[in-house]
């Protein structure tokens, strides 16, 4: 499933390269979903890119974290995580753009894409089930996922308030949120185990 999702992402975000009608049908646009009923773009926009860098960026990082994902809910539903990891994926999409929707939806020059909410879903899949693992920030600056997790979060909060650049930090910080939330609602003792793993420090 994992290599499913790189493929898709590929193969649509080539097309969107190539096809600028195509590319502008797939966009993320809140006003157009609202007034003209065009839902697909809630997962569309979520599977093209702005350029390769874009798609290299986000498709590393993901590939990089989505095989603990996936370990994860197959050990939850009993070695069946195909299309239960594809219905996160995607539930990752829609909701990390929920509040740019509400937020945009009567402003119709607003427009959004790639796979950062969702890939940012998977990392923080990956700071619930292993808080004490490495991530490398820039590839360089090693720390553990809960302190990267803190740093993520608040970064992508701060600069969603700022607005000085064009990145959908909004996406990141609810694409992170629900990475670590859904989760522990599929399957509560995730959360426990949590929080677990920080008490036995003190003991």
């Amino acid at each position: 499933m994992v290599l499913i999702i790189i493929i898709a992402n590929v193969l649509l975000s080539f097309i969107a390269f190539q096809n600028q009608k195509f590319f502008d049908m797939a966009l993320f646009r809140p006003y157009l979903i609202k007034n003209n009923n065009e839902w697909w773009r809630w997962i569309s926009g979520g599977f093209i890119h702005q350029d390769y860098m874009h798609l290299f960026v986000n498709m590393l990082s993901f590939y990089f974290f989505a095989n603990y994902s996936l370990e994860y809910f197959n050990i939850i539903s009993n070695n069946d995580s195909g299309i239960l990891f594809l219905l996160f994926y995607i539930g990752a999409i829609i909701m990390s753009g929920m509040y740019s929707y509400y937020k945009y939806q009567n402003y119709y020059g607003y427009a959004a894409l790639g796979a950062s909410g969702a890939v940012a879903a998977v990392i923080f899949s990956f700071v619930l089930i292993n808080p004490f693992g490495k991530i490398y920030l820039y590839g360089f600056l090693q720390m553990p996922a809960w302190l990267f997790g803190i740093v993520y979060l608040y970064y992508e909060y701060a600069m969603g308030k700022r607005k000085v650049d064009n990145i959908g930090h909004d996406a990141h910080f609810f694409g992170a949120l629900y990475g670590f939330v859904v989760p522990i609602l599929l399957h509560p003792q995730t959360g426990l185990d949590f929080i677990k793993r920080f008490t036995e420090l003190f003991n």
